[in-house]
């Protein structure tokens, strides 16, 4: 009968002592063992001593090692089974760094890279041996230059297949992602077997996507420049863009951190493509850039067909330039000298004023016929929107590790750069208006659209309408509400001396509130009458009397122009009676069955007040604003809370306003967080002054 498979004969040797011949369970643990061989020669300390290879390399023998040797064993084994379970807990091993060195040690990879090149293996037994081939390779010690030829070819050649398992496609793409990254003489190869037209055949399925879009990266990435542009030309095609759009960003909800990793770096390598025209000079003696130049003056000012446009005199080119906004007018080649954004500014002014033209030249004609100093220069401020562009989408930088801040709409458009420079060129000229900027404001201005950008941007627009519709949003209004809101959320506005000052002030602005709640409960309001008949409109009018102890109502033939005498107001309600105020669907003329039960706009309106004995008064406000008035000042009346949005919003504006005040004396000075401590009582208070 054989001995068992993990039972195996070795020699010992000592120096100056007889070779022990023992039988090892490599079950047993090794220090086990050790402690066994030194027993035998009298030995203290086993601890202290360690097995080494008297062949070979002379390697020292550690558990990890021990694993390998075996691991190795049983993959060369010509069992299937046991082949496979060896790959499988290779698969698992490789990790660990200590096992990799041994294993690697032992010529390991070259013999997990020929069972692949054999191209004998399938299925299971060949996605653990690309496992654990990629994660023997992620530690570092054997160099990627190493990789033969037939391997990176037979790689290839899955990913190129069709019908290959997932986990062997998700290993072969990150297999050649590595080489791409790690070898630059690797890169041409893999460019040689594989396209991004045969990459983007894989973003369809989920689950190896983010492997491919990796792997098209990393082309990117290490492609030489004239290879980025023909890489950036595929991907700009519409046919591509869609399956980009439909089956990775649209097909994921919510999409993974690396999938969006990998879109961020996608997007930051294709607008790097934009560096060199960012970091070009324009030459003030270059006829050809110079005529861009004339180009953009004639469609301002010329239209298309004026055969004079270049033969007018210098001085009419010199006014041109300067209602075109230029800060040079004799020569404006001057203004593109600066890096950047260098000739970049000047290929975005020429797509608005060839692919947007009617805006061009509403955005030039308007500035340019104004004469009230706010005029808003299109030039200077298409070269600084450039250069502001540039940075925040990091144009000539390399994506940040960890970094998920890609953009969906930048994949809708195959001038995306272009077409997004035209919305917010737009936005700067709607901003300055609405600033009533001049000149010297030009640097204020511009922070304001920058803050305008990235705020559109971090709401993640899927398209650049709704981009538009973002920053429509944003006005400069809102960018002002927006700020003293984040001002007030600051660390200094959550101190506590600031919590107990707003404490304070909160119930003298609620009263204040309340005042001018029921003010206006005396001026009165004009309802529409709810009834069967549709054709003639019928009002009724409601106000509550001076000393707030009676609510007045009457039906009117029209509705009034300014406030109705209480004298034609027939009915009241005395405010003592009412029981209480409902809204919406409990109101009682909300829950009859007729059209306006289904009207949502009416029910947002509609409110009732409950008094005796069991009557109803039932109103449908105008307004959002009149309902907000009379369900707070009835609500008010009752000693109730008043809970309306607007409330809500005249307290913390009110809140501020008054904080604001307050604190003005005290703006830079750090606020204690706690009062100062009261000192001692002094030992005598003949400290007076004495007058006589």
């Amino acid at each position: 009968m054989p001995p068992p498979a993990d039972i195996v004969k070795v020699a010992i040797e000592w120096p100056g002592a007889n070779a022990q011949l023992i039988e090892m369970d490599q079950k047993r643990p090794l220090s086990s063992i050790i402690r066994e061989v030194c027993d035998g020669w009298s030995l203290s300390g086993s601890e202290q001593f360690a097995l080494r290879y008297a062949d070979g390399p002379q390697l020292y023998i550690t558990e990890q090692a021990r694993a390998a040797r075996q691991l190795l064993e049983r993959i060369q084994s010509h069992g299937i089974d046991a082949r496979l379970e060896a790959l499988k807990e290779l698969a698992k091993l490789s990790a660990d760094p200590t096992f990799a060195t041994e294993f690697i040690n032992m010529e390991g990879i070259g013999t997990l890279a020929r069972l692949v090149e054999s191209g004998t293996h399938f299925g299971e037994m060949l996605a653990f041996t690309l496992t654990a081939f990629l994660e023997l390779m992620d530690h570092g010690i054997v160099s990627w230059d190493l990789i033969s030829l037939s391997f990176i070819k037979q790689i290839a050649g899955y990913v190129n297949q069709p019908m290959v398992d997932v986990s062997i496609l998700q290993r072969s793409l990150a297999i050649l992602e590595s080489m791409v990254l790690n070898s630059h003489s690797l890169y041409h190869r893999v460019a040689q077997e594989i396209t991004v037209g045969q990459l983007i055949g894989h973003l369809s399925n989920q689950e190896i996507q983010t492997y491919a879009i990796a792997l098209i990266n990393a082309l990117f990435l290490k492609a030489p420049e004239d290879r980025r542009q023909e890489m950036a030309s595929t991907l700009a095609q519409k046919h591509l863009r869609s399956i980009i759009l439909n089956h990775v960003i649209r097909g994921n909800r919510p999409i993974k951190a690396e999938m969006a990793h990998q879109l961020y770096v996608l997007q930051v390598l294709t607008f790097n493509l934009l560096e060199e025209r960012m970091m070009t000079k324009m030459d003030p003696n270059d006829q050809a850039q110079r005529d861009i130049i004339f180009e953009l003056r004639r469609i301002a000012f010329d239209g298309e067909n004026d055969p004079t446009g270049t033969e007018k005199r210098k001085a009419m080119y010199t006014k041109d330039y300067k209602m075109l906004g230029f800060t040079n007018h004799v020569n404006p080649a001057m203004d593109f000298t600066q890096t950047p954004p260098g000739m970049l500014a000047l290929d975005n002014m020429l797509y608005l004023a060839k692919v947007h033209q009617d805006t061009y030249i509403r955005i030039v004609l308007e500035n340019s016929s104004r004469e009230d100093k706010h005029e808003c220069p299109f030039g200077r401020c298409a070269i600084e929107l450039t250069r502001m562009l540039c940075e925040i989408l990091q144009v000539g930088e390399l994506p940040n590790e960890g970094c998920n801040d890609y953009h969906p709409m930048f994949f809708t458009h195959d001038r995306a750069w272009e077409e997004f420079f035209c919305v917010c060129i737009q936005l700067l000229n709607k901003t300055w208006k609405e600033m009533r900027a001049t000149a010297e404001d030009f640097n204020k201005v511009m922070q304001v659209v920058r803050e305008q950008i990235t705020r559109a941007l971090a709401m993640k627009p899927s398209s650049l309408d709704q981009l538009k519709n973002k920053l429509r949003g944003l006005n400069y209004s809102e960018i002002l509400r927006l700020r003293q809101s984040e001002r007030m959320s600051q660390d200094d506005f959550q101190s506590p001396p600031i919590i107990e000052l707003r404490e304070r002030i909160q119930p003298e602005i609620l009263e204040l509130i309340k005042q001018q709640r029921l003010n206006r409960l005396c001026e009165g309001s004009c309802f529409r009458k709810l009834g069967n008949r549709r054709r003639q409109e019928k009002f009724w009018f409601c106000r509550l009397s001076l000393n707030h102890k009676v609510l007045h109502y009457g039906d009117l033939d029209e509705s009034p122009q300014g406030e109705v005498p209480f004298e034609l107001l027939s009915d009241k309600i005395p405010v003592s009676d009412i029981k209480s105020v409902v809204t919406g669907k409990d109101c009682p003329h909300m829950k009859e069955k007729s059209a306006l039960k289904q009207n949502k706009e009416v029910l947002e309106l509609a409110f009732s007040v409950l008094y005796d004995p069991d009557e109803t008064l039932n109103f449908v406000a105008p307004n959002k604003y009149e309902y907000c008035i009379w369900t707070d000042g009835l609500c008010a009346l009752l000693g109730r809370e008043m809970g309306s949005d607007l409330t809500r919003s005249d307290l913390d504006t009110l809140i501020s306003m008054e904080m604001k005040l307050r604190l003005l004396d005290l703006e830079n000075i750090t606020i204690p967080e706690a009062p100062p401590p009261v000192p001692k009582e002094p030992s005598s208070y003949n400290f007076t002054y004495n007058y006589s």
